[in-house]
């Protein structure tokens, strides 16, 4: 899953292997492996593509289909409010959250094109 979706990625934001190879600081055929899946990256690795590619570290690795998903409550049956207030604020603090990632993803992104 995960060589497939990141060939899907740098392929769909038109980018060379040798440019995102550059970004992680590795070797074209190192980078072409991931895609082929004969190798893994590490954990540091896994991170700054995530963050190239303006996804999660959880939609490269397979684990969701959502490629924004934050952070992932399925597991454990969803959230559990203790009232109204508490779900307001928190329903409050995720936009603001939110917002702030598109705003680094933006960054990111003309950093990128630079």
């Amino acid at each position: 899953m995960f060589a497939k979706r990141l060939a899907y990625l740098r392929k769909k934001n038109e980018y060379t292997q040798q440019r995102v190879a550059d970004f992680l600081g590795i070797t074209r055929p190192a980078y072409s492996a991931y895609e082929r899946g004969t190798r893994e990256p590490d954990y540091e690795s896994l991170q700054k593509l995530a963050n190239f590619f303006g996804v999660s570290t959880d939609y490269l690795l397979g684990r969701t289909d959502n490629p924004n998903s934050d952070i992932s409550i399925a597991y454990d049956g969803g959230i559990k409010y203790e009232d109204e207030d508490e779900r307001e604020f928190i329903e409050q603090q995720l936009e603001q959250y939110r917002k702030m990632k598109k705003r680094m993803q933006e960054r990111l992104k003309q950093d990128k094109n630079n």
